[in-house]
């Protein structure tokens, strides 16, 4: 593999992101906002050597199960650890690059947009991610075009006591659309490995781009996540996260609502087991007036696995008129199992409409007790009654590839809990 030749202005950034990372300690339980209930003293970040550009084995891809069963005619990236590992050809008019390449072959086109969306200054893996990502993706859809199938990126984390750092860049220019799963996978059950990821949307004026970012993690792995939209005027972003694996961690999912008339619908879901931790922290940032969200996140716990859901709609000074929703609502399969549900508001308009909901509960036993009645045996009325719960959430996703591959992995991931 030919050496990728950086642009002054990279090389500059990963300098001052690895001074800044060398400074910094692992977030303390309890000690820094926002990690109240996400223990990761364990994590031994000095232990994980990060992947070198070029280097993975390729073989890693015929070993993984793939979580997104993507239609015929996706266009396709992937990386394993630091290796790029090549894709189907895109159209003339549709940039689908590893992340790196772009910035040699489009250096002015992704300075543009690079590190504009997502503050890099968070903590030390937002910093890490900075000084030392490699591959990546950057996708760029240009004004008016339509891509019809979906775009899919593929990381894969195989190597034991690997760091992936992963980029990705999604720029949707004035009156584009487009479709962009991207997924994390493990090459091994058993390696232990290290992901952070750093996401940055841009959805132009009146563009449309629905963006699918779904995780099925080796039960060893940390996973940390920094993804962050920026929606202008009259764009529309309809955003699927899930969250089946990892061992612990701590994903931040953001929506700037920058243009007046966007609109944002978010839909989450997760199902730990085991001693699984997930911990999710949102927000919905109306930024201009006239604008909408809608944000939905539900999951199903077994075991002694825990989830923690922290949501906030803030409003902007001038953000009249804004329309915003968020809910969380949480299925127990199990006694031992745990969740938190914080929803949050920062109103700073005087017309507006915000609300919130929240919810935490077992099996209700009298549908249980119905279906048994009616001839299903414990097991298939439990079933039923789990599929029931999720049903509202897949019946978010439009009718087409999205939806059905949303429902397979979620049959697949409840078989797993329920074994």
């Amino acid at each position: 593999m030919a050496a990728i030749r950086e642009p002054e202005w990279l090389k500059e950034r990963r300098g001052e992101a690895a001074r800044r990372a060398a400074a910094l300690d692992v977030p303390r339980f309890k000690g820094k906002a926002g990690w109240e209930f996400t223990d990761i003293s364990k994590l031994d970040l000095a232990s994980f050597t990060a992947a070198l550009p070029g280097e993975g084995d390729a073989s890693a891809v015929d070993r993984v199960e793939t979580l997104l069963e993507a239609p015929e005619g996706a266009h396709h990236l992937g990386q394993v650890d630091g290796r790029v590992i090549d894709g189907g050809d895109a159209p003339d008019d549709l940039l689908v690059l590893p992340l790196t390449l772009a910035c040699e072959t489009h250096g002015d086109l992704v300075a543009e947009h690079f590190g504009k969306v997502v503050d890099t200054q968070q903590d030390v893996f937002t910093e890490l991610n900075d000084a030392g990502w490699t591959g990546g993706a950057f996708v760029y859809v240009p004004r008016g075009v339509r891509v019809e199938q979906p775009i899919v990126l593929t990381a894969i984390s195989d190597t034991e006591k690997t760091a992936l750092h992963r980029r990705v860049l999604i720029v949707l220019e004035e009156g584009a659309e487009a479709e962009v799963w991207e997924q994390h996978l493990s090459g091994t059950t058993d390696n232990e490995t290290l992901l952070t990821s750093v996401v940055e949307l841009r959805v132009g004026q009146n563009a449309r781009l629905r963006f699918v970012g779904a995780q099925d993690l080796n039960e060893k792995t940390w996973v940390f996540g920094s993804q962050r939209a920026e929606v202008a005027r009259d764009g529309h972003l309809d955003w699927v996260t899930a969250g089946f694996g990892s061992a612990n961690g701590k994903v931040f999912t953001e929506t700037l609502l920058a243009g007046e008339g966007s609109h944002a619908r978010v839909t989450g879901a997760y199902a730990p087991h085991g001693r699984q931790h997930v911990d999710f922290h949102t927000l919905q940032e109306h930024g201009a007036a006239n604008t909408t969200s809608d944000l939905a996140f539900r999951g199903i716990l077994a075991d002694r696995s825990s989830v923690v859901w922290r949501g906030m709609i803030k409003v902007d000074p001038g953000a009249q008129q804004t329309d915003a929703f968020q809910e969380c609502r949480n299925l127990l399969l199990s006694k031992k199992a745990h969740a938190d549900a914080i929803p949050g508001l920062e109103i700073l308009a005087n017309d507006v409409r915000c609300t919130h909901a929240a919810a935490i509960a077992q099996i209700d036993p009298e549908q249980v007790f119905y279906l048994r009645a009616r001839g299903l045996d414990d097991a298939h009325s439990k079933r039923l009654v789990i599929e029931g719960f999720m049903a509202e959430l897949i019946e978010r996703f439009e009718p087409g590839p999205i939806r059905e591959a949303m429902t397979v992995a979620l049959d697949r991931r409840l078989a797993v809990l329920l074994d």
